[in-house]
């Protein structure tokens, strides 16, 4: 992907949800698509693109040098969000990770109890643990949606902090708020959840009965 093109469906979904105006953080931000596309058009008026890694970081660093905005946009060296400063971000995403490790980004954050903040997740593999996280702590989902990138299917959450802890239905952390009744891309991403839960059933009878629950849950007519 060239600093001039669109952003693939995957990463143009995470940016539909981050709000106009709002300073950003990307982490894990690999080549540093997001933040340059985000601040070229005039979404955000400035934003830091973060990584653990310095690989990836000198990718973003060529992306922005390219693109012109490096006068707009900062890369940092960080494990997730611990060198980012509270405020120079309003809107944060973290995208293109396990939902264990996004979970685990959030809770060693200094300011992800400030319900001013938004955070953009995207995870690559298990969201359903990811959203049990975020119930037990405090955080409410806003808007979920999925898109298909590159033959795969991918949901993005918006949540923020409310302070409203509860222990997660096991149905919603694998729906969320999805809507797989009436949004095919939504059913795709179920199915997806289905399909590994047959193969985990083949071990443990009881993600048979969770499958079967799913199912009923999305087939139904009511």
């Amino acid at each position: 992907m060239s600093t001039s093109s669109q952003l693939d469906n995957r990463l143009k979904l995470c940016a539909d949800f981050v709000r106009s105006g709002a300073k950003l953080a990307d982490i894990g931000t690999d080549h540093a698509y997001l933040p340059v596309w985000l601040c070229r058009v005039g979404r955000c008026p400035c934003a830091v693109a973060a990584d653990i890694n310095p690989e990836p970081l000198k990718r973003g660093q060529s992306t922005i040098i390219e693109s012109g905005m490096s006068d707009r946009i900062e890369t940092r060296l960080s494990d997730g969000l611990k060198e980012i400063k509270c405020d120079e971000a309003d809107d944060i995403v973290i995208a293109g990770m396990g939902g264990e490790l996004i979970a685990k980004i959030l809770s060693e954050c200094s300011f992800a109890t400030d319900n001013s903040k938004h955070f953009i997740l995207q995870p690559m593999t298990k969201s359903e643990e990811l959203i049990a996280w975020l119930c037990e702590n405090g955080f409410k989902i806003l808007k979920q949606d999925c898109c298909v990138a590159s033959g795969k299917c991918y949901t993005v959450l918006l949540v923020k902090y409310s302070g409203e802890k509860h222990s997660a239905d096991e149905l919603y952390c694998y729906l969320g708020e999805l809507s797989p009744k009436s949004n095919e891309t939504h059913l795709r991403f179920v199915e997806g959840h289905l399909n590994r839960l047959s193969k985990q059933a083949v071990g443990d009878v009881r993600f048979a009965v969770l499958a079967d629950k799913i199912r009923e849950k999305i087939y139904d007519n009511d």
